[in-house]
């Protein structure tokens, strides 16, 4: 089954396990159509049992499940893939890790970076930050211009994230990007159903 990258939904950990999962769910119905789970201070036991729980959601919908970082838990819940960073493991030692099936999606901010992950097996890009993010402390913003760039510069699918709002995406979809992921845009709104839903309708207009 082929990704679907349009919608992809990026976790916060601070929210209480109950409480994602219910986000999540209601998310996914309203459009999200990937979710990748991000826990950047959570010990690898409690990241495993949250990472189970969650795949168990999402595989009622059949949507994907990408961990990020934590290659050892991807592996141990037999998740649909998993996000690297360009501190992280480089791509191709992933790859001779991972099972053959499983995506690799690596974040870049520059054409070299896009290219090496291309060349090295990534299955796609997430290219940021291309707006000012409060989800992501030390996310530099991109030079204007760089994303459409990066994303002419690769074959495999570009994905957008960094402080994207629903004003962003008419100018994003210009971009020949496969997708736009969100974090506080959906994670942090009072409905996540209608969140998913303005970003999925907004995006699909054309």
């Amino acid at each position: 089954m082929k990704p679907n990258y349009t919608l992809y939904l990026v976790t916060e950990e601070s929210i209480p396990l109950e409480q994602l999962l219910q986000t999540i769910e209601e998310a996914v119905k309203g459009g999200v159509t990937i979710v990748q789970l991000r826990e950047k201070s959570t010990s690898g036991k409690n990241f495993f049992q949250k990472a189970m729980r969650v795949k168990a959601l999402l595989n009622q919908y059949e949507v994907p499940l990408i961990i990020n970082d934590r290659i050892d838990v991807a592996i141990a819940i037999e998740a649909d893939g998993v996000h690297v960073g360009q501190s992280d493991l480089p791509v191709a030692a992933v790859r001779n890790i991972v099972p053959a099936s499983m995506l690799v999606g690596v974040s870049v901010s520059t054409i070299e970076e896009a290219k090496e992950a291309e060349d090295n097996g990534a299955d796609y890009i997430g290219v940021g930050a291309v707006f000012p993010t409060h989800s992501k402390k030390d996310a530099e913003v991109l030079p204007e211009g760089m994303l459409e760039r990066i994303t002419n510069a690769v074959t495999i699918p570009a994905i957008a994230i960094g402080g994207i709002t629903l004003k962003h995406l008419p100018a994003l979809r210009r971009a020949g990007i496969a997708g736009v992921a969100i974090v506080s845009g959906i994670m942090k709104a009072k409905d996540p159903y209608d969140a998913a839903m303005a970003y999925q309708k907004e995006w699909t207009i054309r």
